[in-house]
Parts: structure tokens; C-alpha cells; sequence
């Protein structure tokens, strides 16, 4: 199996969780864009949304993160969602994980 950053996290609690479950795990950005930046991620190892075949667990990830954007104050004014995959769309870690940016205005087209 696959290892990276993300999975040392998720396995070693090397992160302050904003949320988890049995199947999903969320947590700040270390380098964040908005003045709410989140990242949410399967337990399991799963390089990308395009390497992702269980409709389930792509539920999971969006209802999570959906959760944490109430919970952070963010679903009155709105936030963004962005899933990065591949190196092209800068993708830098490669474990599946969707950012929840909140907070601040954002500009369309994203960049």
C-alpha cells in the first residue's frame, strides 16, 4: 500500500482535527489560502479523485466536508471546495483531499 504525508497524519495524529470519523478525517492547512482553510481526507489511501471508485466514500468526504462548513461558520456567507488532481492542477500531495476555503470573498475563474 501507498504511503505519504497524509496517511502519517492520519494514522499518527500529526494534525489538530477539526473532524473525524471512522472513514474520514479533516484538519487546518498548515499553508492557508482564506482565513478558514481545511482539508479534508479518506482514512485510506487513495491517490486522487480520479483513482477514487467507491461512490460511498466520495460521499462521505463531501457530506464531512459540508459538516465542517457549518460548523466553521462559513455556510451563511459561503465557501469553496476545490479538489486538485494530478501534478497539472497542483496536486501536491498524492492522497485524495478536498479544501474547504471559507472566510473571505474569492474571485471566477479560480487560477
Amino acid at each position: 500500500m501507498a504511503r505519504c504525508l497524509f496517511c502519517d497524519i492520519v494514522e499518527r495524529h500529526g494534525a489538530d482535527f477539526v473532524f473525524q470519523d471512522d472513514a474520514v478525517v479533516a484538519f487546518r492547512d498548515i499553508h492557508p489560502q482564506a482565513p478558514g482553510h481545511i482539508l479534508i481526507v479518506p482514512r485510506v489511501h487513495v491517490p486522487s479523485a480520479a483513482a477514487l471508485d467507491d461512490p460511498g466514500l466520495w460521499g462521505r468526504v463531501m457530506s464531512a466536508a459540508v459538516k465542517v462548513a457549518r460548523e466553521e461558520g462559513f455556510a451563511e456567507q459561503g465557501y469553496r471546495l476545490v479538489v486538485n488532481c494530478g501534478e497539472q492542477a497542483c496536486q501536491t500531495i498524492p492522497h485524495l483531499h478536498v479544501h474547504l476555503l471559507g472566510g473571505r470573498s474569492f474571485r471566477w475563474p479560480p487560477g
